[in-house]
């Protein structure tokens, strides 16, 4: 404990501690956070020595989501935490994108980062406080990192900002905005909101970045006491004598290729160009083929940037606002709910829509205290999407983030579960892709939505920005809609999604040290631009949700019934429930502790019998009322008549006006009777009288 540190500051108006030299000794570096009862543990490490073969620098996150944290036993066989769900891959997301611009290019040493959820309190978010803790550990390792970044969580209620909001904060807010950066610059945007205004959303991350400056003064002022010496590792450098033949003898091939606006030619004369050099370069070329490969990629990347900057052409010969060509279509495919097609220049998604029961819900068991998610949005993008012959693989971290986002920005204008009592699932097949396949699944999801006659307030549609800055003459172009080939040389990757009201949601990657508000506002403004003008185009295919449901969706029926019949609705050990499913042909039915009772399924003439007989359960009959019962059984003194789940008993002396000396001479078992509610005891037994038919 000898090395034992604890500093403390204030982060929106609550206490925060960072505490190191304790935990996790073998670590780079390494510290815990605690705000409230909420405590995460960052552990940084490097490997020492690079990775050979690589040509990205191999940074890992993890997310490490503790069921102990939240006093839980984790749910399924094992009873241990297994593969992170997908609340924890986008946490890691969120800690990994603002650090990955900050290492020094060049470096291929293997980067580990996991944050650990040791305790949680439900007003603490532990997400900024994993992304402050990774900055720290980082900061004060022998890892060469340019940090140190800061982060928080900007909500808004009854019109006023707050920083890192609580659980009913978070629950009234009309927006949920993580920010990260670094004390000149936003490196990191995530939002999700309630149709806000683009003024608002900047006004709500500079809020943000305000507070990021003060945790970067503070995190200087740790480093300055227990911040270790950066390790020297040299990055990979490309020979000066090979990088200048490679330029000499293949930028102008390689400028003609990129001339080619069609996406598939200027493949060809790439891969041309990539020809020409290989047999020019024969030699040499197996053993210097990864920085004769990154010799080409720097032409590309120069050529490409230098032809915006100037000219304002882009790849496709487009300008920096035009937006690519759009064709859409709905009800493609006949037996489900709800389709559409939309695509955007070489992008194209398939959206699939399909209604179910609240049961059909997506059961959530993670450190949160969300027990379902009724609207779920999932993203698929085979390896045919973008041309590629590999094997299929499972659901990846990119996947989980592209659906994460697309349902964030649907979210908001979904109907309620008592205006529409349905779990909701859409499915983004990508079938092709050149840049921003998420925000053409956003427009797909919205056009198979109102395809499916899911009652949504309005279309969202959204559009991906990019950035091209030139760090020495300080020039810069956003770019509306982004071309795969933008995003991947281009300096910024900035979603956008929304209605025409206002933003949804956004995502914003950087690859450069950050950017200032003045970017921010002007992609802001040309991502609505470009937004207005897709939605547009989505209204010439629907305008408005379907009036019905397509036939082959379920049909539910909704009512609410005392919770203190529930157990008699479901009986011992579901005996009464699984009758009632039974005998209305395979009905679902679903019933929650509220007593909120929703019956689903095709034949509307089984919803009605099961709706009847549930009714006739939860029936309180009182005294005087009057209905029609089936005799089940006759005694010496009387006969007992089912009424509405109820029975009860006609004495001898109340079966006529007129003196009855055998019941049978008046009723039989089977006989439909009409009958009234004389008497209720304390028991609960009701004793009936026989309603005479008029002559």
């Amino acid at each position: 404990m000898t090395d034992y540190k604890k500093f403390e500051t204030t982060i929106g108006g609550r206490k925060v501690a960072v505490e190191t030299g304790a935990l996790c000794g073998l670590a780079n570096g390494s510290c815990t956070i605690t705000c409230g009862e909420t405590v995460v543990m960052a552990n940084a490490t490097i490997a020492p020595q690079p990775r050979e073969g690589l040509d990205y620098f191999p940074l890992s996150v993890d997310f490490e989501e503790k069921m102990y944290a939240v006093g839980k036993i984790p749910g399924g066989f094992k009873k241990r935490e297994g593969r992170a769900g997908d609340k924890a891959i986008l946490t890691g997301r969120l800690i990994d994108r603002p650090l990955r611009p900050l290492f020094t290019k060049g470096i291929y040493n293997e980067v580990a980062m996991v944050v650990t959820t040791l305790s949680i309190d439900p007003d603490v978010d532990p997400a900024p406080f994993g992304m402050l803790a990774s900055s720290v550990a980082l900061s004060i390792s022998d890892i060469p990192f340019n940090g140190p970044t800061g982060s928080v969580i900007v909500g808004r209620v009854d019109g006023k900002f707050i920083i890192n909001p609580d659980a009913d904060q978070t629950e009234k807010s009309d927006m949920h905005v993580a920010v990260s950066g670094m004390a000149d610059a936003v490196l990191m945007v995530e939002a999700g909101a309630n149709e806000v205004t683009e003024t608002d959303m900047l006004a709500a991350i500079m809020f943000g970045h305000n507070e990021i400056k003060k945790q970067v003064e503070f995190i200087n002022t740790i480093i300055k006491k227990i911040g270790k010496d950066k390790r020297e590792i040299l990055p990979h450098k490309i020979d000066e004598t090979l990088d200048a033949k490679v330029r000499s003898y293949a930028t102008t091939f390689m400028e003609k290729a990129l001339g080619e606006t069609d996406l598939e030619k200027r493949r060809i004369s790439e891969d041309r160009v990539d020809e020409l050099v290989a047999d020019q370069f024969a030699e040499i070329y197996e053993e210097n083929k990864a920085d004769i490969h990154a010799i080409l990629y720097n032409i590309k990347k120069e050529v490409v940037r230098e032809k915006i900057l100037t000219s304002g052409t882009r790849p496709d010969g487009r300008n920096t606002k035009d937006i690519r060509p759009i064709w859409t279509n709905v009800a493609v495919l006949p037996r489900v709910h709800g389709s559409a097609v939309f695509t955007r220049g070489n992008t194209q998604v398939l959206n699939i829509c399909t209604l179910g029961m609240i049961g059909d819900a997506q059961k959530i068991d993670d450190i949160t205290d969300e027990e379902y998610k009724r609207y779920m949005h999932h993203y698929n993008m085979p390896p045919y999407a973008t041309g590629e012959a590999r094997p299929m693989r499972m659901t990846g971290r990119r996947e989980v983030g592209h659906g994460a986002l697309a349902e964030r920005a649907l979210l908001p204008v979904l109907p309620t579960e008592d205006e529409f009592p349905y779990a909701i699932r859409t499915v983004s097949e990508v079938l092709s892709s050149n840049g921003s396949s998420s925000m053409a699944s956003v427009c797909g999801s919205s056009m198979s939505l109102m395809d499916a006659g899911v009652p949504i307030k309005s279309a969202v549609a959204g559009i991906a920005m990019g950035l091209i800055k030139d760090t020495g003459t300080g020039k810069i172009a956003v770019l509306s809609d982004i071309l795969g080939v933008e995003d991947f040389l281009g300096d910024m990757d900035f979603k956008v999604a929304g209605t025409q009201k206002g933003i949804t949601a956004i995502q914003m990657d950087i690859k450069i040290a950050g950017i200032d508000e003045n970017i921010l506002k002007t992609a802001l403004n040309q991502a609505r631009d470009g937004r207005l003008h897709i939605l547009k185009k989505m209204e010439e295919t629907i305008k408005k949700p379907n009036s019905s449901l397509s036939k082959y969706a379920p049909k539910i029926v909704t009512f609410t019934i005392n919770p203190d019949k529930i157990r008699e609705v479901i009986g011992t050990g579901g005996k009464v429930i699984n009758k009632i499913i039974e005998d209305c042909n395979g009905v679902k039915i679903d019933i929650t502790d509220e007593g909120r009772v929703c019956i689903g399924g095709m034949d509307e003439e089984m919803l009605a019998k099961a709706r009847k007989i549930i009714d006739g359960i939860c029936f309180e009959p009182t005294i005087g009322f009057q209905t029609t019962g089936k005799v089940v059984r006759i005694l010496p003194i009387g006969a007992f008549v089912e009424f509405m789940g109820k029975d009860g008993m006609i004495h001898i002396s109340k079966l006529s006006k007129n003196r009855v000396e055998k019941v049978e001479d008046v009723v039989k078992i089977g006989d439909e009777v009409t009958v009234k509610v004389i008497k209720i005891d304390e028991k609960g037994r009701i004793d009936l009288q026989r309603i005479e038919p008029k002559a």
